[in-house]
């Protein structure tokens, strides 16, 4: 073989050990999960607390599955609810790793219970969303509403709705569950409005934000006060609301007094109708569900959080987590039309229901 002969078959030779090497780096890749290949077919672990609260199997886990599938069509999203049980959710946090997610969103059942598995998922790569309340540990992403401006819509909307005067007045608190990282919040809120203007006649914290155990509370207070001495409840979300309203009326009181609520659950919006209840706040789901789950795409990715993120928020276990924190709405029947109805919560045909149809004409909902 000629010199120029074998010059070319060497670079022949080359070219052909270049494709090689590269197709087998591809498939290499495609096996290992490594480079682009399978960047957008990961599979995101979804926790939420509670069943007794509508919103979490209603509105949160649909639209949160929606928008991951929307960023990332390959994308599995897995689903577990606590039922109120941070023991239960411990174990779901941890059979999710063990199967491999990429990326947990939590929406923790008791923030200081959990600590330790957001740290093993933290150990594993596995990155936590903390979702609606924020979860001690090493979490990557939090996404929630302004806990404290809660309580102040609540306060403020209690005391417009109150009987004057003001030292007269004697009202019920109803706390929300005291395990959860935003119910403290959501009584400084309040607190720093009705302190100093009311008498808190009776406070009492609702584990699981049940409607059975704020009715119990409210059946007390009741019972310590007398039925004609409550001015006003101040009740966590509209479960507790429930639970309130139900014993007001078991205790034969003719006149209820004003009664707060949260999360704009469709019974409370129709109870807020008929005069039951006062207000509940709105915090749009759709906002937040959305927030989550672009932090959940973005961090499977491997990508930061700055382009979504708004603010940072520190625990009492890690410092400027990146967040966004997203404005709550106070909801009464005069802005139902311009909140709920307008951003697709619920239909006025679903709200107004034949029972209701006197009391929508008159707050203004149909003609």
């Amino acid at each position: 073989m000629t010199g120029r002969r074998r010059r070319v078959a060497s670079r022949a030779r080359y070219a052909v050990g270049v494709l090689v090497a590269g197709l087998l780096t591809v498939a290499s890749a495609a096996c290992t999960g490594e480079g682009t290949a399978t960047t957008d077919s990961f599979t995101v672990g979804l926790l939420l607390p509670s069943r007794v609260v509508p919103r979490w199997e209603n509105s949160d886990k649909p639209m949160i599955e929606q928008r991951v599938k929307q960023l990332c069509p390959h994308c599995e999203v897995v689903y577990a609810n606590a039922d109120d049980d941070s023991t239960t959710q411990r174990q779901q946090m941890i059979a999710m790793i063990t199967k491999g997610v990429r990326v947990l969103v939590l929406g923790a059942t008791d923030n200081r219970a959990l600590r330790s598995t957001v740290q093993e998922a933290h150990n594993a790569g596995v990155p936590v969303v903390a979702y609606d309340r924020l979860a001690d540990g090493p979490v990557s992403g939090y996404v929630s509403f302004d806990g404290v401006e809660v309580g102040t819509l609540q306060g403020q909307t209690l005391l417009k709705a109150m009987p004057a005067p003001a030292e007269d007045r004697t009202i019920v608190m109803l706390s929300g569950d005291p395990t959860s990282a935003n119910a403290p919040l959501y009584k400084r809120g309040a607190l720093s409005v009705l302190r100093g203007k009311v008498r808190i006649g009776r406070s009492y914290d609702i584990p699981g934000w049940s409607t059975d155990n704020a009715n119990a509370s409210m059946t007390a207070a009741i019972s310590a006060l007398g039925p004609g001495r409550i001015d006003g409840v101040l009740a966590a979300n509209d479960a507790i609301a429930a639970g309130a309203i139900s014993a007001l009326k078991s205790a034969h009181v003719r006149r209820l007094p004003p009664v707060t609520g949260q999360d704009a659950d469709f019974e409370a919006v129709q109870r807020i109708v008929s005069g039951d209840q006062t207000m509940t706040v709105y915090k749009s789901f759709r906002a937040e569900a959305e927030a989550a789950g672009a932090m959940a795409v973005a961090l499977g990715r491997g990508e930061q959080l700055h382009t979504i993120a708004t603010t940072t928020t520190d625990s009492p276990t890690t410092r400027r987590i990146p967040s966004v924190l997203l404005t709550p709405v106070a909801v009464t029947t005069a802005n139902i039309q311009q909140t709920l109805v307008k951003d697709g919560m619920y239909t006025i045909a679903q709200i107004c229901t034949p029972p209701l149809r006197s009391a929508c004409e008159k707050a203004g909902l149909i003609p």
